[in-house]
């Protein structure tokens, strides 16, 4: 999928926004697997009246978690069944004890399944047509972001559409950490290479990024939607391309250049020695 030729990342971004549903719906016409992937799902959809249904329909699966965010679950079997047929109202439930507000919202939208244990078509949340019809909108938008973000001359603009259309949810900065896009947005705007944070754990990416991440950049849509434009506007001045081995070494600027990113640690006074920052 080639982006709009001779455009800017941001005018497409821009332009993709005013109704994502309806250009990416025209993109699915124009793809295979996507057209096809909806239309077993939209066939199959009214037969599937259990968790036990839907996970036996690895296609169908594959829709529904693709249009949930979840595509990377769809080989967790444990982890989706427990989804799926746990409370999400429950302290004990998987999803609650996450924190994870995809997963949470992902079971409430399944949450009939638990209440009910019942596998009559007419407690299936694919009883409702509207849940059908909105689970292939996502799935479709989903689809059109990765084309989207797969073309080098639109990468970034994938993602920032589905920042856009996901942070309304995510209230946390573990909300963030919990979903590789939006996460990815947040690292590149902190001024960090995705790949080379990534070395990082888990801890220490979070006490990083407590420094540079407002959660109140996202309290409103016209501010996300400047977020994902600084993202975009941040990718053209520097593309995130990987020329060497990510290492603790160089994201901490001690690869022999001359510009070591003391700031990582609070420490912006020339000639301040990374060992000193760190422990002095």
């Amino acid at each position: 999928m080639s982006g709009l030729s001779g455009v800017s990342p941001v005018v497409t971004y821009l332009t993709s926004l005013k109704d994502e549903s309806k250009t990416a719906a025209q993109y699915a016409e124009t793809d295979a697997t996507v057209t096809n992937d909806v239309s077993n799902f939209e066939k199959d959809a009214v037969k599937i009246t259990s968790a036990s249904d839907l996970m036996k329909n690895y296609k169908a699966l594959a829709v529904v978690l693709g249009a949930y965010g979840l595509g990377s679950l769809q080989n967790s079997t444990a982890l989706v069944k427990d989804l799926l047929t746990q409370d999400p109202t429950s302290s004990t439930s998987v999803a609650a004890k996450s924190g994870n507000s995809a997963w949470v919202a992902f079971a409430k939208a399944f949450s009939v399944w638990s209440e009910s244990g019942s596998s009559s078509s007419t407690t299936s949340p694919f009883a409702d047509q509207s849940t059908v019809d909105s689970i292939v909108s996502k799935y479709e938008e989903k689809s059109y972001e990765t084309s989207l973000e797969n073309s080098t001359s639109t990468s970034g603009v994938g993602n920032a559409l589905y920042f856009t259309r996901t942070m309304t949810s995510a209230t946390t900065l573990n909300d963030i950490m919990a979903d590789p896009t939006l996460l990815k947005v947040v690292e590149t705007v902190s001024g960090y290479n995705p790949t080379q944070f990534g070395v990082l754990d888990y801890d220490e990416q979070k006490r990083l990024l407590e420094k540079t991440v407002k959660l109140s950049d996202f309290s409103s849509a016209e501010k996300i939607q400047n977020y994902a434009e600084r993202y975009l506007t941040t990718l053209q001045f520097d593309p995130q391309t990987v020329t060497k081995s990510a290492t603790l070494l160089s994201l901490y600027g001690s690869d022999g250049s001359s510009d070591p990113i003391l700031t990582l640690f609070g420490a912006t006074a020339t000639g301040t020695s990374l060992i000193s920052s760190l422990f002095g």
